[in-house]
């Protein structure tokens, strides 16, 4: 009992009620995290690929288009959290859902949340793999994804506080190992830097005219896509950070330079390294025995990544690819518990923080096991427009229909309808019935579910 009331009190970080103002930070501690939770492996295959489909240049144009979407929405979010004090789903009570209704804001954003961390541990897992040399087996699969887990958890159950010192000690190391990655393949392989990022699609073209991607618009309109999913997501992060901040300009700082790190330094990084080294890895891959067209296949994939790190890196690459993964899964884990947490909470089923932290990788397991890796281009597109819906019915309820916050009525309804039922009308709208005519669908379930949460909010399920 007396270890159970310590854990408590370790893990004591404000989860469902206001960040109190003595427990505020600038934007520079905030930004450890912003920018931390986004330098990771999977955001370094998203480089690779959309600029393997789209070409560097077209890339980065989509890339920066992006960045200034995402810290628009990003700090508004956390502007509406600094306010509150309150986490992204725990807002989401009193700003478009009611207090029942929130617990689809909780499933969204711990679908987000949480498949980020099965996706970076996969990533880490084939990692492993390819370092030892050693076979996808059962044993090895509960080996190694145990100790991950048990890392996870046991970091994230001592709070927001040594999650940020983490963050800050393991983003700087990963930039480090990126910029000498960067250096030793241009090195080794010969290649001059202009040449690593000025290339065109390098992808044939029957393939670029599945993924909709044969024309420059349709490049753009793929990287617009790709990058948008981990840019909403970042927003509720933004908010979830956002509580902790001192002012509005401070979790605005540090929502741009989260949004810099994710659509600019990761995938110029990710473009340059996987384009100027894919050779050298194809050759290791074939030095292990795996057939050519296999191991091209594999140096494409999001596994060539992670032994990217290892060709490039060596054994201290590996070291420090685990540690820089590490800061990330730290707080994916933390954010992931706080979305259990309200959900729970919401259902009047209120759980020790420790048993959600432990929850949140039990379910990253279960959706590994699901092939998540396997389906991240059409997880990470139906993220973009459920987080975009979310955040955004949220917003309009902060800035238009209590006018920029000056309504303070507590509204308690249980359920919000209007936010329910915008959110759902438009994500259908937009990633299933307009796709083919509006391809850009974050833009559909942004616009769809603004307008519509308004009118409905005004006219049919006005607030008590």
């Amino acid at each position: 009992m007396e270890n159970t009331e310590v854990l408590q009190t370790v893990m004591e970080d404000h989860a469902l009620e206001s960040v109190p103002d003595n427990a505020r930070e600038g934007w520079l501690k905030l930004s450890w995290n912003t920018a931390g939770i986004v330098t990771t492996l999977i955001q370094l295959f998203f480089g690779a690929l959309a600029t393997f489909v789209a070409g560097f240049k077209i890339a980065m144009i989509a890339g920066i288009t992006v960045t200034i979407i995402g810290s628009l929405l990003g700090w508004l979010c956390g502007h509406v959290a600094f306010k509150s004090g309150l986490s992204s789903t725990v807002m989401a009570r009193q700003y478009g859902f009611g207090v029942k209704g929130s617990i689809l804001g909780s499933a969204i954003f711990a679908f987000m949340i949480i498949g980020f961390l099965a996706l970076e541990n996969a990533l880490l897992y084939q990692g492993f793999l390819f370092f030892f040399n050693m076979p996808d087996t059962v044993m090895n699969q509960v080996i190694i994804y145990g100790a991950l887990s048990a890392a996870w958890i046991f970091l994230t159950l001592y709070g927001f506080k040594l999650v940020s010192r983490v963050s800050s000690i393991s983003l700087v190391l990963f930039l480090v190992i990126l910029i000498y990655m960067t250096y030793s393949v241009l090195v080794t392989t010969n290649q001059s830097f202009a040449a690593a990022t000025s290339f065109g699609s390098i992808l044939p073209a029957d393939v670029l005219a599945g993924m909709g991607a044969s024309t420059d618009m349709g490049k753009f309109i793929f990287c617009v896509n790709l990058f948008i999913g981990s840019a909403g997501a970042l927003a509720l992060v933004d908010a979830d950070i956002g509580r902790y901040a001192k002012s509005s300009k401070d979790i605005g700082i540090a929502a741009l330079l989260g949004n810099i790190f994710l659509d600019i330094v990761m995938v110029a990084i990710g473009g340059v390294v996987m384009f100027a080294g894919s050779g050298r890895l194809i050759d290791s891959y074939m030095a292990k025995g795996i057939p050519a067209d296999v191991a091209q296949s594999m140096a494409l994939s999001p596994d060539g990544v992670a032994a990217a790190f290892i060709v490039f890196g060596g054994i201290i690459g590996f070291i420090l690819m685990i540690m820089a993964q590490g800061k990330a899964q730290v707080l994916n884990t933390y954010s992931g518990s706080l979305s259990l947490s309200n959900l729970f909470d919401a259902a009047n089923l209120r759980m020790p923080r420790w048993m959600l932290v432990v929850g949140a990788n039990l379910i990253a397991l279960a959706m590994i096991t699901m092939n998540i890796l396997g389906l991240v281009q059409s997880w990470v597109n139906i993220l973009g427009v459920l987080t975009t819906a979310f955040a955004s019915i949220m917003l309009a309820d902060y800035f238009i229909i209590r006018k920029n916050g000056r309504d303070k009525r507590v509204h308690d309804e249980a359920v919000n309808w209007a936010g329910i039922i915008s959110t759902l009308v438009a994500s259908v709208l937009a990633h299933y019935v307009l796709n083919s005519l509006i391809p850009v669908e974050f833009f559909t379930s942004l616009v769809v579910s603004v307008t519509l949460y308004v009118i409905l909010r005004k006219s049919v399920f006005k607030p008590a």
